[in-house]
């Protein structure tokens, strides 16, 4: 139905339901737990969320100090959840956001990050039953790299670009707003390592602000980022995805998470290399804390300076996600916007803070 994320062939699903079934390690970074359990919840409330059961909540990519990936490992790590009386096991996603709208649609995980609002009404399009309950950045994250002597992108035509499976939702409807026929760019699948572009591999390669070019940056290559919004493009970065009916059932379980979520990113704006320490934890050897510390303080920049007036940290809003889905439709990525009520849950952030706009913590 639609060409710009590919559904997961039955064997691959199944493969990824064992992964997301598999245990994560307990993390052992620089984190010091808080409070007891319970702490921040009455007992009522306590038993409510534990009988949720363990929360499965799959990352957008691996342990990366991105926007909604840092900020829940730092909220167990810091003891938030059990303070709130959650449990949480954090498993690592691949990128692919159709795979992880697919784990959360079949209650194989209760929650997970996704790149972002489009990304949710591609998926929605496609028939995967999620509903969006938080957005952090209202900026896309996306970016799309060439050398500095690509002046204008419809000189990509005839070249090779590098994506990661499929090509962002935002990158293409840049390309296409751009003038770019799409049909004479190659478009080939490539790995993390960027440097692909710098040796002549691709002559345009898809990343993202907090990652690819720190990476080039340090190497000391000069590259140009092309980015969305300066084409038009309405964008939106680390949306949280739920199962719905884990929501229906343990609403107040969701809650508690976005809860904790929210005060540990406010911390880690803070403490950024301990936060950073705790998802190095997680990761196997060759985790680059130096990097990583550079990608939570860009995509935190980004998403402070993108966020509206009069709007609290993590909320959506239909309005947001409309924009993003008619300009959707405008360049035929999907068919039609779905009807948001059905997939936006708007009143959920909100409810989290008082009428000063902080964060209600502990819960009444």
């Amino acid at each position: 139905m639609n060409r710009l994320r590919t559904a997961v062939t039955a064997g691959a699903t199944a493969a990824l339901l064992l992964t997301a079934c598999g245990g994560a390690d307990e993390p052992t970074g620089g984190s010091t737990p808080t409070g007891s359990r319970g702490s921040a919840v009455t007992p009522e409330r306590c038993r409510a969320n534990e009988a949720a059961g363990t929360i499965t909540y799959v990352t957008g990519f691996q342990y990366q100090a991105s926007a909604s990936i840092l900020d829940p490992i730092a909220a167990r790590a810091l003891g938030y959840f059990d303070d709130l009386c959650l449990d949480v096991e954090i498993q690592p996603g691949t990128g692919e956001t159709a795979q992880n709208a697919q784990l959360v649609a079949a209650g194989t995980a209760q929650i997970s990050s996704i790149a972002g609002n489009g990304d949710v009404l591609v998926n929605v399009a496609n028939g995967v039953d999620v509903q969006a309950v938080a957005m952090f950045g209202h900026v896309p994250v996306a970016t799309l790299m060439t050398e500095p002597g690509t002046t204008d992108l419809k000189q990509l035509e005839g070249t090779t670009l590098g994506q990661k499976g499929a090509l962002p939702v935002t990158i293409e409807a840049m390309l296409r707003a751009a003038g770019v026929d799409l049909s004479k760019i190659t478009q080939v699948v490539v790995g993390y390592d960027p440097t692909v572009l710098v040796r002549g591999q691709v002559q345009s390669l898809t990343g993202y602000k907090s990652n690819e070019p720190l990476t080039l940056a340090a190497k000391g290559e000069e590259v140009t980022q092309w980015n969305p919004e300066d084409f038009g493009v309405p964008g939106s970065m680390a949306t949280t995805i739920v199962d719905p009916g884990f929501l229906a059932e343990h609403r107040g379980a969701v809650e508690d998470f976005l809860r904790a979520q929210l005060k540990a990113y406010a911390y880690c704006g803070e403490h950024a290399a301990e936060c950073v320490a705790d998802a190095a934890a997680l990761s196997q050897a060759g985790y680059d804390t130096d990097h990583n510390v550079q990608v939570w303080q860009t995509e935190d920049r980004l998403v402070r300076d993108s966020l509206p007036a009069g709007q609290v940290l993590g909320q959506i809003d239909e309005t947001t996600v409309r924009t993003e889905g008619d300009f959707l439709v405008r360049m035929g990525q999907i068919p039609a916007v779905p009807d948001l009520s059905q997939v936006v849950v708007a009143d959920l952030v909100p409810s989290l803070y008082d009428d000063g706009g902080s964060l209600v913590w502990p819960v009444p």
